[in-house]
Formats: C-alpha cells, sequence, structure tokens
C-alpha cells in the first residue's frame, strides 16, 4: 500500500512593508523555502521600489511562493484615499474602534470599498501584476461591513485571488495565555463562520482552515505553538506568521517586536523542516 500524499499548507508571513527588518526576514525565510507566502501591506513605510524589487528577486528562487496584499484599516496607519471616514488624527482607527464601530454598522460601505479598491490598485502598481490572494491586517477583513466591501473588491480589483478566513479546524489547547489566545480565537471563529458564507455566495475562493493565533503579548515556545496549529490543520490551510527583526520603525507602529525573532530564529533552524517532515506536511 502506497503513503498517503503529504498535506500541503499555506506558511503566510505577514506585514511585509512594515519596516526594513520585517521585510529582510521575510526574505531571507522565502529564500530558504521557509516560507510560500508573504502578505504585504502597500501603505506600510518600507514598501519603496527596492524593497519590491529585493521581494520579487526573493521569490523568483521559490516559486510556488505567493504574495498577497495585507489590506489595513487600523491605526497607526494612513488611508491612500482622500476622504476616508472615520479617522483619528488623520489615521485609521484604532483596531478596537473600528470592531466596536462595525459591529453597530456606523461605516460607509462605499468609503471602505474605494479604500480597498485603492489599495490594490496601488499593489498592482508596485508589482505589476494582481495579487494572488488577500487578507487583512488585524483580522479587519472579517469584520461586519467591512466583510462586504472586501470581498466585493477582491472578486473586482484581483479575480481569481483567494482570500483568508480566519476559522480553526480544531480548538487550540496548549501554550503560554491559552486562556486570552483561546477567547481571540472564539472570536475568530465566529467572525469567520458568516465570512465563509458570504465568499462562497460571491464565488470567492478561501483557505479550508486556519492557524497562528495566539496571545503575542507572552514570550512563548513557538516550536510548540506550531506543533498545536499544524495538529489538525487540514490539506490547503494556512498558518500566519510574524517573522522579522526588529528596527526602530517597528518599534513606532508595532507591539509585535521581539516574538517576531524568535519566530525568525525557529523558521531559520533546523526545527521547522523536521516538523514538517514529522506530520508529513509539505508547503505548497
Amino acid at each position: 500500500m502506497s503513503a498517503p500524499s503529504p498535506r500541503r499548507i499555506w506558511l503566510c508571513a505577514d506585514d511585509y512593508g512594515i519596516s526594513a527588518g520585517v521585510n529582510r526576514g521575510i526574505r531571507d525565510l522565502i529564500a530558504r523555502r521557509r516560507l510560500n507566502a508573504t502578505s504585504v501591506m502597500v501603505v506600510g513605510p518600507a514598501v519603496s521600489k527596492d524593497e519590491v524589487t529585493t521581494l520579487q528577486a526573493a521569490v523568483a528562487t521559490n516559486t510556488h511562493c505567493a504574495i498577497g496584499l495585507h489590506a489595513v484599516l487600523t491605526a497607526p496607519f494612513h488611508p491612500l484615499t482622500m476622504h476616508f471616514k472615520p479617522l483619528a488624527g488623520g489615521q485609521f482607527l484604532p483596531l478596537a474602534k473600528l470592531l466596536r464601530v462595525s459591529l453597530t454598522h456606523r461605516l460607509e460601505r462605499e468609503i471602505i470599498s474605494a479604500e480597498l479598491d485603492a489599495q490594490i490598485a496601488r499593489f498592482i502598481e508596485l508589482f505589476g501584476r494582481a495579487p494572488d490572494y488577500l487578507d487583512g491586517h488585524q483580522h479587519v477583513q472579517l469584520f461586519p461591513q467591512v466583510r462586504d466591501a472586501f470581498l466585493d473588491a477582491a472578486k473586482s480589483g484581483a479575480p481569481g485571488a483567494w482570500v483568508r478566513q480566519c476559522g480553526r479546524a480544531q480548538p487550540f489547547r496548549h501554550g503560554l495565555g491559552a486562556h486570552k489566545t483561546q477567547l481571540k480565537a472564539l472570536l475568530l471563529d465566529g467572525l469567520s463562520r458568516r465570512f465563509r458564507r458570504k465568499a462562497a455566495r460571491v464565488g470567492v475562493a478561501f483557505n479550508p482552515g486556519f492557524a497562528g493565533a495566539y496571545d503575542f503579548s507572552q514570550a512563548g515556545d513557538f516550536a510548540a505553538l506550531m506543533r498545536d496549529f499544524l495538529d489538525g490543520l487540514p490539506d490547503g490551510g494556512l498558518i500566519m506568521c510574524h517573522p522579522g527583526f526588529v528596527d526602530d520603525t517597528l518599534r513606532e507602529l508595532d507591539p509585535l517586536t521581539d516574538q517576531r525573532e524568535r519566530e525568525y530564529t525557529y523558521l531559520a533552524g533546523d526545527g521547522s523542516p523536521a516538523l514538517l517532515a514529522a506530520t508529513r506536511t509539505k508547503l505548497r
């Protein structure tokens, strides 16, 4: 009897474009074939032509690596469109406030749509093609009102691209900060159910399973976390990660700093390919 085919997954590094240090770490892992996807935030400060060109060069050595759009609608970033609202001091709203106003249906879909269209257009301008897939910084693509605009923008601006849903294949069970992680995962599960239904209704493909959410405020053992992420993840599933090197720009923009270097160290080391082999998993 022949051995079963290996499970193939996406291992996706978010936040390309947030800083030069993060970009450098992601490119190195792509060149090592330790990642097969990265999501680019086109409103980030590190999306110069040189940063895009060097990413394309890394992907050229790893031809199965996808490049997606990391749509951004939260502070401390600024919109591309002139009339975007609501804002806070010229920036997008903080995450918690955006979630509240979306849950109470106080967003204007046309304004959200225009900003997402502009971010897709900026991606096409930078890379010379549409993104392979689309997701959202801090999972904003799942939020009420945002999800409809997001799916419309994906279908019209990037035909053939898939989108990220964030529903787990099975509950998270282990690791530091498990209670906080579980609450976050339950929220993502609930938001993702509606997102999947809407995506299926409009004919937009999405990943069948998701992992990678954990309490970023805890140091954590990323090797143990990766074992949990892989446990029960279906073929075609996606693991989100945030590797990179810390620099001053990152410190100014994002609270997730040192943990990025811990993720990079694990993914660059021998443990990552060994775990994939032990679990009969391959990057797509």
